[in-house]
């Protein structure tokens, strides 16, 4: 069984820090804007105790990957995981993102099917719902608000008042802890900067109907991103011909505030996939 030793994948701008545990079908996870690979801890070692190889990274300029890349975002991160599901040679791979990482495992199953056999979805933007307008007010603002010396702590913030609205693990403070003290680093809260004011959705819904992958869609009832966070769930299912779970009480992190109402369901999930063939490919 493999042990969570930090790796790094190599890319042409910089390395891409990541976990890899447990033994199985691959499974590939990402976090979110502005989150750690700790994201996962709960539901990480769930899936490795049920029998799957779980590989967990971190994004561009988040956590132990390399602060040099000058490029972010939905499509950025999308060829990551692509590399990365290349460089473990064990795909094909269930793909699970939180928010805009679940925007890039969607990048990633339209643009490489032969790689993913499967989507966990997690909060994902799967169109850009700002106005251009709208668009370039946020930007504004993300300059400012994530920059020195009080960006950390404005994301922290951000983080726990507006983003983890509702239920919160018994690991939450420790979790924000940990975010904040990473961004102490300046070039970690630049990378995380440069990624908010880049991040642009538009490009993910055109790719939506090119999915062949199976999808499980997830969402968190109090989640501010969406308007109306059951119908836009819905909206997202439909659209991946996948199923979906609304949990109530809960944020824009689910897979963190409420393991033991995801879980089960992500399980279940992968459980009824096609088995991997040992070529590479699903068998039928």
């Amino acid at each position: 069984m493999r042990t969570q030793e930090l790796q790094r994948l190599t890319r042409p701008e910089g390395r891409i820090a990541y976990t890899d545990t447990g033994s199985g079908p691959l499974v590939v996870a990402v976090p979110g804007m502005g989150d750690l690979r700790s994201t996962y801890d709960d539901l990480a070692p769930a899936l490795v105790d049920a029998g799957y190889r779980v590989v967990v990274t971190d994004l561009r300029g988040h956590g132990d990957s390399d602060t040099t890349f000058t490029t972010h975002g939905d499509v950025a991160t999308g060829t990551d995981l692509v590399a990365l599901v290349e460089h473990l040679d064990a795909g094909p791979a269930v793909l699970v993102g939180s928010s805009m990482g679940g925007s890039a495992a969607v990048w990633a199953a339209a643009e490489r099917p032969d790689l993913v056999r499967g989507l966990v979805l997690v909060a994902p933007h799967l169109r850009e719902t700002a106005s251009p307008a709208q668009a370039r007010t946020y930007r504004l603002l993300y300059r400012a608000l994530f920059a020195r010396p009080w960006g950390a702590a404005a994301w922290a913030w951000l983080y726990t008042s507006m983003f983890a609205k509702g239920r919160r693990s018994a690991r939450h403070a420790q979790h924000v802890a940990d975010i904040r003290r990473s961004m102490a680093d300046p070039a970690r809260l630049r990378s995380f900067r440069d990624l908010a004011v880049a991040l642009d959705h538009t490009v993910i819904e055109p790719l939506v109907p090119r999915v062949q992958a199976p999808a499980l869609v997830v969402g968190g009832e109090l989640d501010p991103d969406y308007d109306d966070a059951g119908a836009e769930l819905d909206r997202m299912r439909d659209a991946l011909g996948g199923a979906g779970l609304l949990v109530p009480g809960v944020g824009h992190y689910p897979q963190h505030q409420a393991p033991e109402a995801v879980t089960p369901s992500v399980l279940e999930f992968l459980a009824g996939l096609p088995a991997p063939s040992p070529e590479g490919g699903e068998r039928a």
